[in-house]
């Protein structure tokens, strides 16, 4: 079942408790990537987002996420991301975020 989508992102929750996000994750993406992710997250309970399906992503992407595990430690939730793409984590790690995504 397909929640969201743009030209450049999807959301797909065919999983009860993950939120699957695939295309690309960058600056032209990412405030509608936000707002989608945490709408999601907050409307159906995810506690995975599963980035595996991710081909494309930058700083801009990383702040996405980043802000969506805010989003939901806000509200007292607990959301575990899996599947990091290989360049979110090499970024993450340079900027020293990396143990957020954990």
């Amino acid at each position: 079942m397909t929640t969201a989508a743009s030209a450049s992102f999807q959301l797909n929750a065919a999983a009860p408790d993950t939120l699957s996000v695939s295309g690309a994750l960058t600056f032209v993406t990412a405030a509608n990537a936000l707002s989608a992710i945490t709408s999601a997250v907050a409307g159906n309970g995810h506690t995975q987002l599963d980035l595996s399906g991710i081909r494309h992503s930058d700083s801009a992407g990383l702040a996405c996420v980043l802000a969506v595990l805010s989003k939901a430690a806000e509200q007292g939730r607990r959301l575990h991301v899996r599947n990091v793409p290989e360049g979110m984590r090499v970024l993450a790690q340079v900027c020293e975020v990396d143990s957020l995504l954990a």
